[in-house]
């Protein structure tokens, strides 16, 4: 990968702009539960990220493919950046109240819902087709290695408070701005056309027709919406584990520490075979692993399963990116990705607030045990769904199974 340096400088803002946002997720976190005591509200901060992300998808994925990406995401991260200096202003003023805090939360909920399409439409044109499996693995372990000392960072600076985390986490939005902004993309511009109801669909319409990519889309979806836990880390940390900020650093550290290790391997192995299989495989040990967490009553038990399940997840995304990727046209990617991204956040961000909402109600014990099921019945079903994604060999498109009806078995 190094001799692209134009993704070399992608590589490291994504560091950048991936270390402050983990720092910020352990800081927003801690610091709402800190100042209500409520899980519900752990779960409102998943619900304010993902309103803005379902209802500007499809216009976001319009827009990246109608404007130059680069400039989108500098924009995005712009506003990033002014909203997490607002975060540290106020509460290095200690005026900082939960409903200011959601806020601004959703302000970067907003600027993401654009971000997200146009950047994972960069990567394509930032390195050959050949190596872009390598590539997202490379640039999936430049988020995770800032997932590894993002938190635990993140937590060990909220000793000195909130406003201290958000302030490094500005510097290092503003980092990700400067290497976004003399990042040399060259990319032909599409031809310009409305924004009509055709336009905004056409990446939903091009998916249903394409049964592989509706596959691994929604598989992501339904798997991540039952069993994310990650929403529930604080109150695992604080009231069953019986630790601090700095055990809550370690909890959402070590998802990355397992994704970061695999995502190596990835990096330097392209998978030639049995991709389908192997994507299956590794969401139903994600599941495997969400139970496993859920039972422990003890730190470092805990710390495995989620080392174990962030080994497994990096798997499934790096196939199910690159799937969709190599299955997509260049002047789709950017509607394409803003679908995806709705089932991404849908699965991330109200995964969060249905694991809340369960939490709330059975306790976090249970509701991460319901999740981790539901996951494995998930699997079951979408292999009998998928066939042809289920037995799928390669990540290049398949032509003679591309365009076969979702659910129907070929000879």
């Amino acid at each position: 990968m190094r001799s692209h340096p134009a993704f070399v400088q992608f590589w490291l803002a994504r560091i950048c702009s991936g270390f402050g946002f983990q720092m910020l997720s352990v800081a927003v976190g801690w610091q709402i539960y800190a100042i209500t005591g409520r899980a519900l509200d752990l779960g409102l901060i998943g619900l304010v990220q993902f309103f803005p992300s379902v209802v500007l998808a499809l216009p976001a994925g319009h827009v990246a493919d109608q404007f130059e990406r680069r400039r989108i995401v500098l924009l995005g991260q712009w506003v990033d950046m002014l909203a997490i200096a607002v975060l540290a202003a106020i509460s290095l003023a200690h005026l900082a109240h939960e409903a200011i805090i959601l806020a601004l939360v959703f302000v970067i909920g907003v600027a993401k819902a654009f971000e997200f399409p146009a950047m994972q439409s960069m990567l394509p044109a930032l390195v050959p087709s050949s190596t872009l499996p390598r590539a997202m693995a490379s640039s999936a372990a430049a988020g995770q290695a800032a997932m590894i000392m993002g938190p635990a960072v993140g937590g060990l600076l909220y000793v000195a408070g909130a406003g201290t985390v958000y302030t490094v986490c500005a510097l290092l939005y503003l980092a990700a701005v400067l290497l976004m902004a003399h990042l040399r993309y060259e990319h032909a511009q599409p031809r310009r056309e409305p924004a009509t109801l055709k336009s905004l669909f056409a990446g939903v319409h091009f998916i249903r027709r394409r049964p592989d990519v509706l596959g691994v889309i929604s598989l992501d979806l339904f798997a991540v919406l039952l069993g994310g836990a990650t929403a529930l880390l604080p109150i695992f940390a604080k009231d069953i584990l019986h630790t601090g900020p700095w055990g809550l650093g370690l909890l959402r550290a070590a998802p990355a520490v397992g994704a970061l290790l695999m995502s190596l391997w990835l990096a330097h192995h392209t998978m030639e075979r049995r991709v389908g299989p192997i994507m299956f495989a590794s969401v139903a040990g994600f599941g495997v692993a969400t139970l496993v967490f859920a039972v422990s009553a003890t730190l470092w038990l805990s710390l495995a399963a989620l080392f174990a399940l962030g080994a497994f997840d990096m798997v499934s995304m790096v196939i199910r990116g690159a799937l969709v990727q190599l299955d997509t046209p260049d002047d789709m990617r950017g509607r394409v990705s803003a679908v995806n991204a709705i089932f991404i956040n849908t699965s991330n961000q109200l995964g969060e607030f249905e694991s809340g909402l369960l939490a709330a109600w059975l306790g976090a014990v249970n509701a991460t045990l319901i999740g981790g099921v539901g996951t494995l019945l998930v699997v079951g079903l979408w292999m009998a769904l998928f066939p042809t994604l289920r037995r799928r060999q390669r990540l290049h498109a398949e032509p003679e199974l591309a365009l076969a009806p979702a659910g129907a078995d070929t000879p």
